[in-house]
C-alpha cells in the first residue's frame, strides 16, 4: 500500500487539503533529514578523529546503519511523542488547528536545528521537538475557552520525557568517565590512551572496537530518533486519511475480541464509579471532560467516569461484532480512533497517577490501554522507508560542522582511541535502553557528554568556551522552541482559517 493508493480512496478530498497534506509530510521528512546531519554527526566524530575510517566512508557507513535502525524500530517511541501533544488537537488533527499544530512544531524544530548546526553546536533534536510541542500546547490553551496556559500540555508525559533528557547527559558524562578509568586498569595498552597517529590507522582490534561502537550508536540513533518523524507522519495521515490509517487493518479477530472484552469491563467499572455525576454537563460533551482531564492535574471525578462510560458505549457500538477492520464503515473509523485514543490515554494516566481505587483496577486500565494500542498503533512500511531514507541521507550531507566540534573543540587534547570507544559505547547502550523504555533521548547530549566525561577522566582538560556554548545552546533550546512553536501556531492557525481551513 502506498500513499498514492490511499489518496485514491478519497475522491472528494480537496486540492487545498492535498497540498496541506503534502507540505506536512515534506516538513516531517525535512525534520528527519536535518536530524540526520545534525545529530548523527556525533556517531562518526570518534571514528573520524581516531583515523579508524576516512570521513566519507564513515558517514556512508553511519547513514546506512541509521537507515537499518529506523526500519527495524518497534514504533513505541513514535507514539510516545504523539502522547505529548494536546489531546483535543490529536483527535481533531485534520482541522485548521491540527494542521497549524503540525506545521508550527515542525518548522520551529527545523529552524532551531539549522541555527545550532550553522554554529557547530551539538544541540538536541529531541529537546527541540519537545519544546516546540510544549509551545503549541501552551498557545492552544491560551487561545481556547479557558485561556489557562497550563491546560495545553500533557505534563505527566512531559515530565517523563524531560527527566529522560535531563538524566541522559549526566549518565553519558559519568559512565563514560568511569568506563575509561576501568579500561585503563584492565587494558594496559598505551596505544589505547595516546593521540592517534595521523598517518596510520589504529591497530586492528582497536579499529574493530571503534567500528562496532560507531555502528551501534548509528543504529540506536536511527531506532530512537527516526521514530519521532514516524509518529508525526502517522498523526498527519490519521487526520487526513482516516479510512486507511485510523485503525490497523491487519488487526486479528483475537485482537478485536480482546478489545470488546476490555471495553465491556471498562463500561462496568465506569458505571460503578459515576454515581453522583452531573449528567447534564457530561451529556453536552463527554470528550471535552476527558481532554480536560488529560491536559491538567485533575482529580478522577464521577463526571470523568461518566464521560468515559459514554465514550466506551459509543466505541462498543461503533465496533459492533465485526471480525475485521474492513467491516467497519469508512465514515466511522475516524470517530472510533478518536474515542479509542481518549480511552487509552485516560486509562494510562489514571493508572500512572494511582487515581483508581485498587491495584486490580490499575492493572485493568493498563490492559485496556495496551489492547487499544494493539489495534490503533501501527506504522506502514512505506512510512518507515521514507523516514529511514531522509535520516540516512541527512547523515551523509551536513555532518562536518558538528563532527569538528565534538572531535576538536570539547577537550584540550586530541581524542584517543579509548576515549572514543568509551563515549560511543555508553551512548549506544543508553539510547538502546531508552528505546526499550519508549523514551526519546538525545544522541547529541549523551555522546557529547560522554566525550567531555572521558576528557575529564583522562586529565586532558576541557575547552571551557566550547563547553559553555554547548551548555548555553542546551539551556536555550527549550524556551526558544516553546516561543517559536507558540508563535508559529498562532500565526499558522489564523492563516489557515483565512485560507478556508475548517
Amino acid at each position: 500500500m502506498t500513499l498514492l493508493a490511499d489518496i485514491t480512496l478519497f475522491p472528494d478530498i480537496s486540492t487545498g487539503t492535498l497540498l496541506l497534506l503534502g507540505l506536512a509530510l515534506l516538513l516531517a521528512l525535512g525534520f528527519e533529514f536535518v536530524n540526520g546531519f545534525h545529530d548523527t554527526a556525533n556517531a562518526v566524530a570518534t571514528v573520524i578523529y581516531t583515523h579508524t575510517l576516512p570521513a566519507v566512508p564513515a558517514v556512508i557507513w553511519s547513514g546506512f546503519f541509521n537507515f537499518i535502525g529506523v526500519l527495524l524500530s518497534a514504533g513505541t517511541v513514535a507514539f510516545s511523542i504523539v502522547n505529548l501533544l494536546p489531546a483535543e488537537l490529536v483527535i481533531h488533527v485534520g482541522s485548521a488547528a491540527g494542521f497549524a499544530m503540525v506545521f508550527s512544531l515542525l518548522v520551529s524544530a527545523i529552524l532551531w536545528n539549522l541555527g545550532t548546526w550553522f554554529f557547530g553546536l551539538p544541540a538536541s533534536s529531541s529537546h527541540t521537538l519537545i519544546g516546540s510541542i510544549i509551545g503549541v500546547g501552551v498557545a492552544n490553551a491560551i487561545m481556547g475557552p479557558s485561556h489557562y496556559w497550563a491546560d495545553g500540555v500533557n505534563w505527566a508525559k512531559a515530565k517523563d520525557v524531560g527527566l529522560a533528557l535531563l538524566i541522559s547527559p549526566a549518565i553519558g558524562f559519568c559512565v563514560a568517565a568511569l568506563l575509561l578509568i576501568v579500561m585503563k586498569i584492565l587494558i594496559r595498552n598505551p596505544k589505547l590512551y595516546t593521540a592517534p597517529d595521523a598517518h596510520h590507522p589504529p591497530p586492528g582490534w582497536i579499529r574493530a572496537l571503534l567500528m562496532f561502537t560507531c555502528t551501534g550508536v548509528s543504529f540506536a540513533h536511527g531506532s530512537n530518533d527516526g521514530q519521532k518523524g514516524m509518529g508525526l507522519i502517522m498523526l498527519i495521515l490519521v487526520g487526513i486519511l482516516p479510512t486507511t490509517f485510523a485503525l490497523k487493518n491487519a488487526s486479528s479477530v483475537q485482537e478485536l475480541d480482546a478489545l470488546r472484552l476490555e471495553l465491556k469491563n471498562t463500561a462496568l467499572y465506569c458505571q460503578q464509579h459515576a454515581a453522583g455525576a452531573d449528567l447534564a454537563t457530561v451529556d453536552q460533551d463527554p470528550s471535552k471532560i476527558m481532554t480536560s482531564f488529560l491536559s491538567g492535574s485533575h482529580s478522577a471525578s464521577p463526571e470523568l467516569f461518566a464521560a468515559a462510560g459514554m465514550i466506551t458505549g459509543e466505541t462498543r457500538s461503533l465496533l459492533g461484532d465485526v471480525e475485521s477492520v474492513s467491516e467497519i464503515p469508512k465514515a466511522e473509523r475516524g470517530k472510533l480512533r478518536s474515542d479509542l485514543y481518549l480511552l487509552s490515554s485516560t486509562a494510562s494516566k489514571l493508572a500512572k497517577n494511582h487515581q483508581l481505587d485498587s491495584t486490580a483496577a490499575e492493572n485493568q486500565a493498563k490492559k485496556l490501554a495496551s489492547t487499544i494500542n494493539g489495534v490503533t498503533n501501527f506504522i506502514p512500511v512505506w512510512v518507515k522507508v521514507s523516514v529511514a531514507l531522509a535520516l540516512g541521507l541527512g547523515t551523509m550531507v551536513g555532518w562536518k560542522r558538528i563532527v569538528v566540534t565534538v572531535g576538536e573543540r570539547i577537550g584540550k587534547s586530541h581524542l584517543t582511541y579509548g576515549q572514543g570507544a568509551a563515549a560511543e559505547l555508553v551512548a549506544m547502550l543508553t539510547i538502546s535502553m531508552a528505546d526499550v523504555l519508549a523514551l526519546p533521548v538525545s544522541t547529541t547530549h549523551v555522546l557529547s557528554s560522554g566525550v567531555a566525561g572521558t576528557m575529564a577522566a583522562n586529565g586532558s582538560g576541557l575547552q571551557m568556551s566550547t563547553v559553555r556554548n554547548i551548555l548555553l545552546a542546551w539551556v536555550l533550546t527549550l524556551p526558544v522552541c516553546v516561543f517559536l512553536g507558540a508563535s508559529l501556531f498562532a500565526l499558522g492557525l489564523n492563516l489557515i482559517i483565512r485560507l478556508g481551513g475548517s
